[in-house]
């Protein structure tokens, strides 16, 4: 498959790479990042990198729309974020905050052409920069975003831009300085070998491009076995993640960093770093030993520690796992974030189904490939079902030792190496992780720790989103069960009901409504809100509905039914508090009895269009006092009036009063005069979820006396 950059052909490209240079030119970022969004999608796919290696910004590669990430968040919310410091990014994104413990400045911008977002930008500041965009930078992002959204629309308009997941991003080469005469090259070099300290070039992925005698000297190891490997990976004693973190950070905040490491068995060094866009200059100096050397202890070979990069990785999807919630969200993390993250070309996850391995989640491997191995026996002599049944993870480093495990395997993904995960949590083997990599891959002791530590905390997210499913589906089945599927007809009623769940915690709560006819001329219409939004709400709700349908039914006046479900409640004691409405009404006399609960006041609307928010005598919320009283209201209602009741999800907007919302909700049901009950509940169920974020569960009730009655 192509990535979103990789597909963009000839010129497209071309401009996008000039477009990026122009912004980190004009406004003086570090770093850039381009996300692309392809059509239809909510995830975004960082399509170019400029300033930082592709290991830093790997945690980042897939981005859900509803991740809390500045560009996610700049992108949603159509505007521009600023941060200023570690103190405001840890505050508001700790996500971020958490692998990115460094200062810097950050600003992300949606990429639109006006009328269609396409993407989004981010660009990184040192910290010493001013606290605020300037005009001329402010202007230069504006510019970047709106031609790039056109630049974009085009290409996905002329086919040239297959917006496509897969490869890693394109990483745009440091800017182009003055090349030095062969003359001044060699005088650099003759400078650099003169010097009695040590000094030594680093590419921007940390790799080590030129080191001098004296530094050669004084780390110990020779020039030809540094060049082209960061120092932390030949150097035994600078494998503490402490090393790398002062690179990560000279990269990221572009600020000069330093640090003391003992090269053994006693000498001291001082590394002092000073990045740029192209790389990394070091000093290197000998030191007397600090006073407090314990947190720079040598670590042999046999205890390497895993990199800074791994355990800022691990830490990321720990955190992001934290906050996923069902199965689903846990597989799409899990495949979105370890491919660029962790290094393997493909993976797959698996768990086990009565006696049978399922492929739940797969990246770089093909469908067909994966049909072929879903539904595999767990007696199957294969790495991954053995992993399964023993729980012990497995690394192959060649084709050639899995098959000496396992005879009978034929290799069938072409790639080079394996580890097969099993994903233990509370002592039980939920499932399995397989990577693979496309060149021979070694499992140092350290990476064999972090991949070990991966799958532990991916088994323990499932184990948590399938008990989240688990309650999930329960209480769906609970609450689809006790409301009505179907109001009873009602001559002389037109009558629309209309319920839609918060979208949050279980994402059920204990709204209700009901409508019980008595003879061919009265009906009693209830609606109620159970406080919370779990099971024990669900239940609740079916006792309430249950409770006043009763008394309903035999002829119990609106005030008393209240009465007698609040002792109920009480009896009951479930700690929940509980709002209701109820409404008698007499079609022949066109008469209604209102009592309410602490309800939201229900909404009369007249046969000339006009509406009037009821002021039903208050009484208190059903659960609280064993003797509140529940007055009744009679009110006219005339044939064509409309009478509206409804849950607080329907006008509770944070920030704004209750009153000022009800009233507009008021205005919108006279705008719809001369509408179908049905076609009103549409229009204000649409109206309360597309207007505002919506926090509670919306119940809506509407009942027409129609003319002729």
């Amino acid at each position: 498959m192509q990535s979103p950059a990789a597909s963009a052909a000839g010129p497209t490209l071309e401009q996008l790479d000039a477009a990026v240079a122009d912004v980190v030119r004009t406004t003086g970022a570090s770093i850039a990042l381009v996300y692309l969004l392809p059509p239809d999608e909510r995830v975004l796919h960082l399509a170019v990198v400029s300033g930082a290696p592709a290991q830093i910004t790997a945690p980042w590669a897939r981005i859900d729309l509803s991740t809390p990430i500045p560009v996610a968040d700049a992108i949603r919310e159509e505007r521009l974020v600023w941060l200023v410091g570690r103190e405001e990014v840890a505050q508001r994104y700790p996500r971020l905050g958490l692998v990115l413990p460094y200062d810097f400045m950050l600003a992300a911008a949606p990429i639109t052409n006006g009328t269609t977002t396409s993407g989004g930008l981010v660009l990184l500041w040192p910290i010493f920069r001013p606290p605020e965009l300037s005009t001329v930078e402010r202007e230069a992002i504006d510019t970047f975003c709106r031609t790039t959204g056109v630049l974009l629309q085009q290409a996905v308009d002329s086919g040239q831009l297959a917006l496509l997941p897969g490869d890693k991003p394109r990483v745009l080469p440091p800017p182009n300085f003055r090349a030095p005469e062969r003359v001044e090259a060699l005088a650099a070099v003759n400078f650099a070998e003169r010097l009695p300290i040590g000094c030594c070039a680093m590419d921007l992925d940390g790799r080590i491009t030129y080191i001098n005698s004296a530094g050669t000297d004084l780390v110990g190891v020779g020039a030809a076995v540094l060049r082209g490997a960061p120092p932390w990976e030949v150097l035994p004693w600078m494998r503490e993640p402490v090393f790398e973190d002062h690179y990560r950070e000279a990269v990221v905040s572009r600020q000069p960093t330093s640090f003391t490491a003992l090269r053994p068995p006693d000498k001291w060094l001082s590394f002092q770093l000073y990045p740029d866009p192209s790389g990394i200059s070091v000093h290197i100096s000998p030191v007397t030993a600090p006073e407090t050397p314990e947190g720079h202890r040598h670590a042999s070979p046999s205890a390497e520690p895993p990199g800074a990069t791994s355990l800022y990785h691990l830490m990321y999807l720990a955190a992001a796992l934290t906050e996923a919630v069902g199965l689903s969200e846990v597989v799409d993390l899990v495949t979105d974030q370890i491919v660029p993250a962790f290094g393997p070309q493909a993976l797959a996850l698996l768990t086990a189904e009565e006696g049978r391995l399922r492929i739940i989640g797969y990246r770089g491997y093909t469908a067909e490939l994966m049909d072929r191995f879903d539904a595999q026996p767990l007696t199957s002599p294969t790495p991954t079902a053995q992993g399964l049944i023993t729980g012990i993870p497995s690394f192959f480093t060649s084709f050639t030792e899995l098959k000496r495990e396992y005879p009978a395997a034929i290799h069938q993904d072409n790639m080079a190496s394996w580890a097969f995960l099993p994903l233990i949590a509370s002592d039980r083997v939920v499932g399995s992780l397989v990577l693979a990599y496309d060149q021979p891959h070694p499992f140092t002791p350290a990476e064999r720790a972090v991949l070990t530590s991966l799958a532990g905390l991916i088994a323990q997210a499932m184990d948590r989103a399938r008990l989240y499913d688990t309650k999930h589906e329960l209480a769906h089945t609970l609450q689809s069960a006790l409301p009505p599927h179907t109001l009873p007809s009602a001559r002389g009623l037109d009558v629309a009901a209309r319920y839609l769940p918060a979208g949050h915690g279980m994402d059920i709560g204990g709204d209700f409504y009901d409508l019980i006819r008595h003879d061919n001329t009265t009906v009693t219409v209830a609606i109620g809100d159970v406080q919370g939004h779990n099971i024990t709400a669900a239940a609740l709700m079916g006792q309430v509905r249950t409770a006043v349908h009763a008394h309903a039914t035999a002829g119990t006046p609106p005030g008393e039914v209240l009465t007698r479900t609040n002792r109920l409640l009480l009896d009951l004691d479930p700690g929940l508090f509980t709002s209701c409405l109820i409404a008698r009404i007499d079609l022949a006399q066109h008469r209604a009895q209102l009592a309410t609960a602490g309800h939201p006041p229900p909404i009369l609307r007249h046969p000339d269009g006009s509406t009037e928010v009821l002021h039903v005598s208050p009484g208190l919320l059903l659960g609280i006092d064993a003797d509140a009283s529940y007055p009744t209201t009679e009110i006219p209602l005339s044939p064509g009036t409309v009478l509206a009741l409804y849950t607080d999800g329907l006008i509770e907007i944070p920030g704004l009063d209750m009153d000022d919302t009800t009233a507009d909700l008021a205005r919108q049901i006279a705008q719809l005069k001369g509408r179908t009950m049905d076609d009103v509940a549409d229009a204000l169920v649409e109206f309360a979820t597309t207007s505002a974020p919506r926090h509670d569960d919306i119940a809506l009730l509407l009942i027409q006396a129609t003319p002729g009655q």
